[in-house]
């Protein structure tokens, strides 16, 4: 099976929508921060392992945490994708904190910054 094939896409696509829910309603860990998403799933081609980028609204704590728990249910939250997707091999899930949202927020932020000092600068020019 290549990388990019029609079947990787639609197992990717079906672990991650099981991933996520299962975040969302299976854990009870007190670590896990409510505002958790699963940005994306890249499961290998042999199925034996599994990359999801997930990203937590908030702070550095609380990423920190998130991710600790998520790493501790490891286990757990492979047995439960077991049971929802009946896969020839279940694949071992490894959990990496996605930066890009909160980079992109920033970013926007720091435009309309610079926009806004520069609408400033324009305004009292003209009035001079």
């Amino acid at each position: 099976m290549r990388k990019n094939s029609v079947k990787n896409t639609r197992v990717n696509g079906e672990v991650h929508r099981v991933l996520a829910e299962i975040i969302r309603s299976e854990i009870k860990d007190p670590r896990i921060h409510p505002m958790t998403s699963v940005v994306t799933v890249e499961v290998a081609p042999d199925l034996k392992t599994c990359k999801a980028w997930i990203s937590v609204l908030g702070d550095e704590e609380a990423q920190n945490n998130t991710l600790a728990g998520l790493k501790s249910a490891e286990g757990y939250i492979r047995t439960l994708l077991a049971k929802k997707i009946n896969m020839r091999n279940t694949p071992e899930v490894k959990f990496i904190l996605d930066q890009s949202i909160a980079y992109g927020v920033s970013m926007t932020k720091k435009i309309d910054d610079i926009n806004r000092e520069d609408d400033a600068k324009h305004a009292q020019t003209d009035e001079d």
